[in-house]
């Protein structure tokens, strides 16, 4: 645990427990008036000591009588199952905030009093059951909290990974953070000073791979826990509805007593969702969700036939939607890259691509050229005659460029009015004869414009990498072609000027 402690005091501000937390907690550290204590502290908050009775009395604990006292209900439950309970309501309350993307408190708070829940009935069946297995299970997903709130739009990626991979989500927490929320959350709840018996189980309760037997029934209890407020709140109902009947049969429980344990969770959770002021949504037993899917088959009254067709056709669809999507993300990704006015690539694009390109020449000894060229007295088009005009020059320009280019070659708006040109797979003498084509072509190109037709020229500079220059940067490369550039500038302009790598590196040696 030492590489996780020292992101922890490293990295991440640790929440701190609530107020009320650390009270209840001192006083039932082992001294003799922590009965007496915990009863004052907890009924100082009266509606923290109407929640705690409304859970009391709830069939989660099958009281065989009323509890309206805070000192009854210590003395029913015991010190121990009433600071837990306490302790429910208070880190469940004091650690809620503002929802964002995929991401909802609420849900996780249902999704976390149904484990409890499951838990508690779970860990009664096999006989397990403690003082600490409903905050337990409660808290086990606590860090999944910490991580979103510490790094919001990371952890709202490792949501959006999970949903698109089928990942598992502690498998996408390591390889984000290097640590799950297992294990954070058990260091958390350390450094909180709960007992070991909680924060150790919280820590490890995705130690293993769901499916494998464990040794230890508390993880035992808190895998089947997970799983079953999967059936209810997870997107693989289904699968975790197999894995919890083969593991709870495993267990020695018949099918009818596990559909039952599966439906109590659901009932009892709907009691205690209402003490912590959390909206159930849409949560129903399941034997009702399944009477309902039943009920809705049977008003279809299709034969086995019709399902066979209604089954294909809807697959068919599902596949036509996922072609549209990838072609509209397609179209998207290629708009990220595009120059609005011109359809060209744009600067970004260049940069990346060019930083590609020469260290793929580089690697592989071959050659690459470069391009660029701007419009010679494009200011005057554009205050003689307004920028609508510009604009449409450049549309022009920018066509007449793809026309003299080769396929290979990537064509890119370089900012205003200036362009460039990457040439992979091509020697000096080829970036020559491109750039007097390029030149050549533009100069002989008439424009037709709202100010009638109009002619341009363009100034040139290039430059070309060969291998026996060794290594190269991009950067390198537009220093070169911008200086041969502004020579051609100099020289006239509606000229190509050329400058070679060697000569630049000679000029920044001396």
């Amino acid at each position: 645990m030492a590489a996780i402690q020292d992101v922890l005091r490293q990295d991440i501000k640790l929440p701190s427990p609530p107020a009320i937390a650390v009270r209840i907690l001192e006083a039932v550290r082992g001294d003799d008036s922590s009965f007496r204590d915990l009863g004052r502290i907890i009924a100082a908050d009266p509606a923290l000591s109407a929640k705690i009775l409304r859970v009391a009395n709830s069939s989660v604990y099958s009281l065989r009588y009323p509890v309206d006292t805070i000192e009854k209900a210590i003395g029913v439950l015991g010190v121990d199952q009433l600071k837990n309970i306490a302790l429910s309501f208070v880190i469940a309350q004091g650690m809620r905030g503002s929802s964002e993307g995929e991401f909802s408190f609420d849900y996780f708070w249902r999704r976390a009093i149904t484990a409890a829940v499951g838990a508690e009935l779970v860990a009664e069946r096999m006989g397990c059951k403690t003082q600490d297995t409903f905050v337990t299970a409660l808290l086990m997903d606590l860090g999944i909290v910490v991580m979103y709130g510490w790094d919001t739009k990371g952890y709202l990626r490792v949501l959006g990974a999970k949903r698109a991979r089928k990942e598992a989500i502690v498998v996408l927490e390591k390889r984000a953070f290097g640590f799950d929320h297992g294990e954070l959350g058990g260091e958390l709840l350390k450094s909180w000073g709960l007992p070991e018996s909680i924060w150790r189980a919280v820590r490890n309760h995705h130690g293993g791979v769901e499916g494998a037997a464990t040794s230890d029934p508390s993880g035992e209890v808190l895998v089947l826990a997970d799983a079953l407020s999967s059936i209810y709140h997870g997107s693989r109902a289904s699968q975790r509805l197999a894995f919890v009947k083969e593991r709870l049969t495993h267990l020695g429980l018949g099918a009818a007593d596990v559909d039952a344990l599966i439906d109590a969770v659901a009932e009892k959770t709907l009691e205690v969702l209402s003490s912590f002021d959390l909206d159930p949504g849409k949560l129903k037993p399941f034997s009702q969700l399944l009477q309902e899917a039943n009920e809705e088959l049977g008003k279809l009254n299709l034969s086995y036939e019709q399902l066979v067709m209604e089954l294909k056709q809807a697959k068919e669809k599902a596949e036509r939607l996922a072609e549209e999507l990838a072609e509209a993300n397609d179209k998207l990704q290629e708009l990220a890259f595009r120059d609005g006015l011109t359809g060209l690539y744009n600067h970004r694009y260049f940069q990346d691509l060019l930083s590609q390109e020469v260290k793929r020449a580089v690697r592989y000894h071959r050659p690459i050229g470069l391009v660029m060229f701007d419009i010679d007295h494009f200011k005057k088009i554009n205050d003689n005659h307004g920028h609508p005009v510009g604009d449409q020059v450049l549309k022009a320009l920018a066509r007449k460029i793809e026309s003299l280019t080769r396929r290979t070659d990537v064509v890119a708006r370089y900012g205003g009015e200036e362009f460039a040109v990457v040439l992979p797979e091509t020697d000096a003498k080829g970036v020559g004869v491109l750039a007097q084509r390029l030149r050549r072509g533009i100069e002989q190109l008439p424009i037709a414009t709202d100010a009638g037709e109009l002619r341009i020229t363009v100034s040139v500079g290039a430059t070309c990498y060969d291998a026996e220059q060794g290594l190269c940067c991009k950067d390198e490369l537009i220093e070169a072609a911008d200086a041969a550039l502004y020579a051609a500038k100099r020289a006239g302009r509606n000229q190509v000027g050329f400058q070679a790598l060697a000569l630049l590196e000679e000029k920044n040696a001396s």
